[in-house]
């Protein structure tokens, strides 16, 4: 399943417009070729999508599910991604409205909705799509991925949340405009419903989320380039899922993605971010683990600035890459070549 062209959608995202947990909704907005038809957000609504968030894409913000509606939306997908992915209570009664004027759901939180009570008077042809499940018929991981001859860069992070999956995005659209066979390999909910395929690691048993990315490596295998997004930090105290791609993936390029100026993990002040070379090191030595696989190196970083002016960007970007000596660029503000370039030269 995916979200499709003709399908009209409306994008619930309270308070995510501006807020930091409305990736999913402003990444549809950026990559889906659905036909997003109206952004609900009570914080926003009335103001110019466009100028709060530079995407280059022309939809009304509403205040509401029930004004949303007229703009006759089919679909409503839930645009925020909070911590720990739990549905806020008080969108329920939204949702239920929705559901009652006839609009299918696509859920991308851990609380599963297909199972509700309140959310089982489904209309002929109407459908609620949990994302978040785990694949079946997955196995334990075995590096299976080092055989394959592809290219398989997967982007690695100071922390949750910065642009993993917008530069594998980018890095993907540069791949395919070169003429490559180039595969996006969605690991989170919000790829997932960009794409219509991939695995939603974090709903899947630790013993096997090596094991299900290794499977879908494995599958596109025959492309000239894999793409796998990253998901969580190595530095994050909450994260799991990063190890997992590494030895699932077996990559044959990093990506290194940052926020510039950040310097603590969000959320916990306490966890420093060390200085970026550091954290090179630490992701090499990681994916290599002492010689057990394969020498893999950090080729570029991905430098996340969209909180920057221009000047202010294009500077940060020169600092990172003389502190690092590594080829740095904003993929999504500035293009993806110059990453894509450093990691088919590794």
């Amino acid at each position: 399943m995916r979200l499709g062209i003709n399908q009209k959608v409306a994008i619930l995202l309270h308070d995510g417009v501006k807020g930091i947990y409305g990736k999913t909704g402003l990444a549809l907005l950026r990559f889906s070729d659905a036909s997003i038809v109206a952004v609900i957000d009570r914080q926003c609504a009335g103001e110019s999508l466009s100028q709060l968030t530079g995407i280059n894409r022309h939809v009304p913000i509403v205040a509401s599910v029930e004004e949303a509606l007229s703009y006759a939306p089919e679909v409503l997908v839930i645009g925020i991604a909070p911590s720990g992915g739990k549905l806020p209570v008080e969108w329920l009664p939204e949702i239920k409205q929705a559901i009652e004027a006839g609009l299918s759901i696509v859920n991308g939180l851990h609380t599963p909705m297909a199972t509700m009570p309140e959310f089982q008077a489904l209309k002929a042809g109407q459908w609620i799509w949990d994302v978040r499940q785990e694949p079946k018929n997955i196995e334990v991981a075995s590096a299976k991925a080092q055989t394959l001859s592809c290219q398989r860069f997967l982007t690695v992070g100071t922390d949750m949340g910065i642009g993993k999956m917008s530069t594998s995005l980018e890095l993907h659209k540069v791949s395919q405009k070169q003429g490559m066979r180039s595969h996006f390999i969605a690991t989170g909910q919000t790829g997932i419903m960009i794409c219509g395929d991939g695995v939603a690691l974090d709903a899947v048993r630790v013993d096997y989320a090596a094991g299900a990315v290794e499977q879908l490596v494995m599958r596109y295998g025959d492309c000239d380039i894999l793409h796998v997004e990253g998901q969580g930090s190595l530095l994050h105290p909450g994260s799991t899922a990063t190890l997992p791609l590494i030895r699932g993936t077996q990559p044959t390029a990093l990506i290194l993605v940052h926020r510039a100026g950040q310097t603590h993990v969000r959320n916990h002040p306490n966890v420093l971010i060390p200085p970026l070379t550091e954290v090179v090191k630490l992701y090499e030595m990681v994916a290599t683990a002492g010689g057990a696989f394969k020498k893999v190196k950090v080729s570029a970083i991905a430098l996340n600035t969209a909180h920057l002016d221009e000047n202010a960007a294009k500077q940060a970007i020169n600092q990172v890459q003389e502190d690092t000596n590594l080829p740095c660029t904003d993929p999504v503000r500035f293009g993806a070549e110059i990453l894509l370039d450093a990691g088919k030269t590794n």
